[in-house]
């Protein structure tokens, strides 16, 4: 979308005000709004801000910034009155001279994907972003339900607000593939059709303020905090990802045993092999760690599999006639982290796995919770 269609769908629409949107280095969304009357000069030049007062932008003495609409992502937000509306847009962040602002989460998602498209890739992404609903009681929060994964009313009183979330993501263009109740009390999913990686961070962003809002208008809370309950499964954000060289998946090889490239091994190998540091990014908070613990379906060791959910890395199993399918399924980020900055290091790892020609080590299908210690150790 060109700046002419933003400036004529806003005018259909009755727009009046359209918030901006970007996200501090932690995953926050911040925003602000401007009047239609101020858009046109948005689109070309951008709106200057305070960068000092963002977590992880800059110093007081450099803290001239500019926030620049990305087209693209021109969406009306659907909970706000039709009359007089309001829409949205992600935004770019630049330095005063024009050049893009090194800090800012989505340009180093497009840094990654860039480098991706130099050596011929797509990369798209299908994360699995689960959250817990809690209502309120004299301040004490109170799980909705103690439904359990795939339960259907009446243990899964939450099904209007799954419902109505879905049909707010889908009127901003989200594409959305199934939802249900997850494994703990009081815990969903809202699985969203895989998309580019950029267009998939700036979903994960709108599906996390939507569910809170629709949620909200509802009386109740929801939280993406990776652990809110003790003794619990936690929620995680598995991400399933593949490279694509045009229309072809470039992990899938018909003749390998598991189906898989040596580009898609290598990449995994690379996962694998830098998993500590991506964990830093993925799972960034004090609480990301309480869900990373064993018996609860979150990986605590470094492997991969197929069926195994135990693993690090899982590879779902390929369906003749699904090529297009093939891809990787990275278990241990949580749905608190930065996406931007969550794919890119992924990207990154996988990509230096692919040009370094690292090598992939052999699957570990039992459970690995299950494993004594000398075996875990026999398998590396």
């Amino acid at each position: 979308m060109d700046k002419e269609n933003v400036l004529k769908m806003a005018k259909e629409n009755n727009v009046k005000f359209i918030r901006l949107w970007f996200t501090d280095i932690l995953g926050f969304l911040k925003g602000f709004a401007i009047t239609i009357d101020e858009l046109e000069g948005a689109l070309e030049e951008g709106m200057g801000f305070d960068g000092s007062s963002i977590q992880g932008y800059a110093r007081i003495d450099e803290s001239d910034m500019i926030a620049k609409p990305d087209p693209n992502t021109f969406q009306i937000i659907p909970w706000r009155p039709k009359e007089n509306a309001v829409a949205r847009m992600f935004a770019d962040i630049y330095e005063p001279d024009g050049t893009p602002y090194k800090g800012d989460p989505r340009w180093a998602l497009k840094r990654a994907l860039s480098k991706a498209r130099e050596l011929g890739y797509t990369f798209y992404v299908g994360p699995e972003l689960e959250y817990f609903y809690f209502k309120t009681n004299d301040g004490i929060p109170q799980i909705l339900d103690r439904g359990g994964y795939f339960d259907l009313t009446p243990l899964d009183v939450a099904t209007e607000l799954r419902r109505e979330t879905i049909l707010t993501l889908e009127a901003m263009g989200i594409h959305v593939e199934y939802s249900h109740h997850e494994v703990a009390p009081s815990q969903h999913e809202i699985d969203l059709r895989y998309a580019e990686a950029l267009t998939m961070a700036d979903h994960a962003m709108t599906y996390r303020l939507v569910v809170k809002e629709i949620a909200l208008r509802h009386g109740v809370y929801a939280t993406f905090m990776p652990k809110p309950i003790f003794g619990q499964n936690g929620s995680g954000m598995h991400t399933h990802q593949s490279l694509f060289k045009g229309d072809r998946n470039a992990f899938f090889d018909p003749k390998d045993e598991f189906h898989l490239s040596n580009i898609a091994k290598s990449y995994i190998a690379g996962i694998l092999k830098h998993s500590k540091e991506i964990t830093s990014i993925t799972s960034q908070w004090v609480n990301s760690y309480k869900r990373l613990v064993p018996g609860y379906e979150a990986p605590v060791y470094i492997s991969w599999a197929r069926r195994n959910r135990s693993a690090l890395v899982r590879v779902p199993m390929y369906k003749p006639g699904k090529e297009k399918a093939t891809r990787i399924e990275f278990r241990s980020p949580d749905p608190a982290c930065n996406p931007y900055l969550a794919f890119a290091v992924m990207l990154a790892a996988g990509l230096k796995g692919i040009e370094k020609g690292y090598e992939l080590p052999p699957p570990v299908e039992e459970d690995i919770f299950e494993m004594s210690e000398e075996a875990r150790k026999r398998h590396g």
